[in-house]
């Protein structure tokens, strides 16, 4: 072998030993530290990677919960209680307690109500829908029917109801995590709060047009009358925009606004059959959530 084969067989040795040390220290210098109990804090997550935690995915979430100084403002929507009770034991926190919510559709035109008068010959995607045209109905706020939020939902918790053309929901699959509240461009379905044996009592309507106009477009449309406002005692229900709300942490089930709605615009659901009105029990006495 010659003296210069030789000679650059060593140099290239060389070279690559000090390359090797050279990246050891830049390595050992820049080296960043992280936290072992973010695997722990990780590996009790439910790894939906959902975002209904507010964050990318439960990495990130994990990463959030061992910096932060409590977890307050902090949750698993999917784990719930249980998921964030272990999370905190490991980091020797406390654990927030968080009430339960589910998802709620905020619309109830179906073609019983509000009748198709025209027809929508493109991609059936709501957001593209919604950006080229007001819908097949006179009304420009309810559901489109497209399915963008059946396809977000990765807990199969949601369908599309071929014959109503709207959402259901399945209230013992859904885990809040918000993916089908983010997937509608119409802001029809809200995150409320979950009730004992599922009840819920909501105004299924976002229109925001005054009572005659809204009425036309659809039977069962909110049109502002302020009866439901006027009967409830507890403050739970505002309104704005044309639009009546019922707050779901202030309603206590009591059922008033729901008969003095002359639209049929609030829903009451999975309560038992209203008793016959009497003196001692007259209607609309509330029901223990």
């Amino acid at each position: 072998m010659s003296i210069t084969i030789i000679i650059t067989i060593v140099t290239l040795s060389l070279l690559a030993l000090l390359s090797a040390v050279i990246l050891y220290f830049i390595a050992s210098k820049f080296k960043v530290y992280e936290d072992p109990r973010i695997d722990e804090v990780q590996a009790v997550l439910p790894a939906a990677n959902c975002g209904g935690c507010g964050f990318a995915g439960c990495r990130n979430f994990a990463e959030a919960l061992v910096k932060a100084e409590t977890f307050e403002g902090l949750n698993c929507p999917v784990g719930g209680a249980p998921v964030m009770a272990e999370a905190a034991r490991i980091l020797g926190k406390e654990a927030v307690a968080v009430e339960p919510t589910v998802a709620v559709l905020l619309c109830n035109g179906s073609p019983e109500f509000r009748p198709h008068n025209t027809k929508y010959d493109g991609v059936p995607d709501c957001r593209i829908a919604h950006s080229l045209y007001l819908g097949e109905t006179d009304c420009s706020y309810g559901c489109l029917g497209y399915g963008d939020c059946e396809r977000a939902c990765t807990f199969d918790a949601l369908h599309m109801n071929p014959v109503t053309g709207l959402p259901e929901i399945i209230d013992d699959k859904c885990t809040a995590c918000g993916a089908c509240v983010k997937a509608c461009p119409r802001h029809l379905l809200e995150l409320r709060k979950k009730a004992k044996k599922d009840r819920k009592i909501y105004v299924a309507c976002q229109n925001c047009d005054k009572g005659g106009p809204a009425r036309r477009a659809c039977k069962v449309a909110c049109i502002a009358c302020n009866k439901c406002f006027n009967v409830c005692k507890f403050e739970a229900i505002t309104i704005a925009n044309n639009l009546a709300y019922i707050d779901s942490y202030k309603c206590t089930f009591c059922r008033k606004c729901v008969t003095e709605c002359p639209t049929g615009s609030i829903l009451e659901i999975n309560f038992p059959p209203r008793k016959a009105k009497t003196e001692a029990e007259p209607e609309g006495a509330a029901v223990k959530p």
